[in-house]
């Protein structure tokens, strides 16, 4: 590592003013060593930087706030020392990334005469404006196989009411899997999303969502981000246009007593007024991106990337610091690029270009993800071989056990068979790492495969692999602080991290797609 105390000096300056499925042996023999080069990213190193990064004095990194400008710059600065140049072709290491924040919206909605307002029996996290004389009820909302909701109803420009769960037979098994088991469409996470996007891709104006399990947690959710003064961020210009309320036992009560016992889909009338308000702000942020040129193929590229901005600070003043979450990835890019340029000033660098790509908005929904794979990719996405992505790995789930040496790996074999096979193989030849796809599994109810930054890219049918930890008691809170950080394991993860873009970035063939994006 170099300069790094000198350039948090200029900052300062500049900013306030387990499984096993190896069937072929896919690791090329490489004429060089990459222990070499592998031994430069250590504990003393990885250390010192996210002291820095995760410190008090960048403010928890809130997208778009000063502390994730001293972020930005921090991570512009050591790539300029490193003299690894920007990815975009002008020269600026900064990929700006146009974001909105919708206000907490507020105001009244009144169901056949019976008023409510925004926040305590209906729940709207966006504008829903409009008056209606019929609502179209489509039971579970759900569409799969032969069943469907929405055989006899047309939701075009409609209101559509729907409500949690799914269908059951009379032998008391769900309807979709014929057994005792759930499927996604009832899963708290995914639920609501599969089925008010069902919804809207038919043509619905809007969608009134009842779920009486759910509903807490979303009135949560509005409660602080109202007494925050915030709201929900998205991509600029690609803000939602349709609208979701959520309602309670009371409010649904008044436009159909009996939904929790009909399951049959139909129109009825019903006299509703929407009268929710929001407004839009604008927010300043950006991705990071450096890359190193490949010798033989540099028009294909392997994108190693973490999200560089984290939650900020509470209401009552107190940082989140975000050491692991995903301080530990921003760093562990750092350390792997100074690596891979050091193997490069030998004469031995990577045949692929290697892109380092840090990520704003990932806290608020993969934001600056998706707007580079789905709005401005530096890079086409058909040249990109792989995504290596990196979110939270220097702690330990305290709920696992067993192994301290450990890594919850996820989407591996999603798409690439061969991937997952040389991940495994380079694993055993170098770092010997515990790997867990407990969070690998299609059921996982966290959902974690669909909830960091390589889902923008796996969505694109690129190959991924996603690296992480597990969470634990200081997640998303103040207690996520970088003396927590076990850096021997956070350089054993990030070696194992270099060694597989080692071995994806110089094998004569890019790694084969043999499955279909989900």
């Amino acid at each position: 590592m170099r300069f790094i105390l000198l350039l948090f000096v200029g900052l300062q300056i500049s900013c306030n003013s387990s499984q096993k499925t190896v069937e072929t042996n896919t690791v090329a023999q490489s004429t060089v060593d990459p222990v070499t080069y592998a031994k430069t990213i250590t504990e003393e190193d990885l250390k010192e930087h996210l002291y820095i990064y995760a410190s008090d004095e960048f403010e928890g990194r809130e997208t778009g706030q000063p502390g994730q400008k001293k972020a930005v710059e921090y991570l512009r600065s050591y790539y300029e020392s490193l003299g690894i140049p920007a990815a975009k072709a002008n020269g600026d290491y900064f990929q700006k990334v146009p974001l909105e924040i919708a206000q907490v919206p507020e105001g009244i909605v009144s169901f056949n005469g019976s008023t409510f307002e925004l926040g305590d029996d209906i729940l709207s996290f966006s504008e829903a404006k409009g008056n209606f004389n019929e609502l179209v009820y489509v039971g579970y909302g759900i569409e799969e196989g032969s069943y469907s909701d929405y055989s006899n109803v047309d939701v075009t420009g409609k209101l559509v009411l729907i409500k949690a769960g799914e269908p059951v037979n009379g032998d008391g098994n769900y309807t979709l899997s014929g057994t005792k088991e759930k499927s996604l469409w009832s899963n708290m996470s995914e639920g609501v999303g599969k089925k008010s996007g069902l919804a809207m891709e038919k043509g619905a104006k809007a969608v009134l969502y009842y779920d009486t399990t759910n509903y807490p947690r979303f009135k949560g959710y509005f409660d602080f981000m109202k007494g925050n003064k915030s709201g929900k961020m998205s991509l600029k210009d690609q803000s939602d246009t349709q609208a979701l309320l959520l309602l309670n036992k009371r409010s649904v009560k008044t436009l159909k007593p009996d939904i929790e016992s009909d399951h049959t889909p139909g129109a009825f009338a019903a006299t509703i007024q929407l009268g929710i308000e929001s407004s839009n702000g604008q927010v300043d942020s950006e991705n990071v991106a450096a890359v190193i040129k490949g010798t033989e193929k540099p028009d294909e590229y392997l994108i190693i990337s973490s999200h560089l901005d984290h939650i900020g600070v509470t209401a009552d003043g107190q940082i989140n610091n975000g050491a692991d979450d995903d301080g530990s990835g921003s760093v562990a890019l750092l350390e792997m690029a100074e690596a891979f340029k050091k193997a490069s000033d030998a004469g031995e660098g990577p045949k692929r270009s290697i892109v380092f790509l840090h990520v704003t908005g990932e806290e608020k929904g993969l934001l600056g993800s998706r707007y580079y794979t789905d709005v401005d990719p530096i890079f086409p996405l058909e040249q990109t071989v792989a995504n290596l992505n990196i979110d939270m790995i220097g702690r330990i789930d305290p709920k696992r056990g067993g192994n301290r040496n450990y890594l919850y790996l996820i989407g591996s074999d999603k798409l690439s068979t061969e991937l997952h096979n040389l991940s495994e193989e380079i694993n055993e030849k170098y770092t010997q790492i515990e790997f867990d796809y407990k969070y690998n599994d299609e059921n996982d109810p966290n959902r974690f495969y669909y909830r960091s930054d390589h889902y923008n890219f796996a969505k694109n049918n690129i190959p991924i692999i996603f690296y992480f930890n597990g969470t634990h008691a200081d997640y998303h809170r103040p207690g996520d602080t970088p003396d927590k950080i076990n850096y021997d394991l956070l350089e054993n993860r990030t070696r194992l991290v270099f060694y597989t873009a080692w071995e994806v970035a110089n094998r004569d063939k890019r790694v084969a797609v043999d499955k279909s994006a989900k």
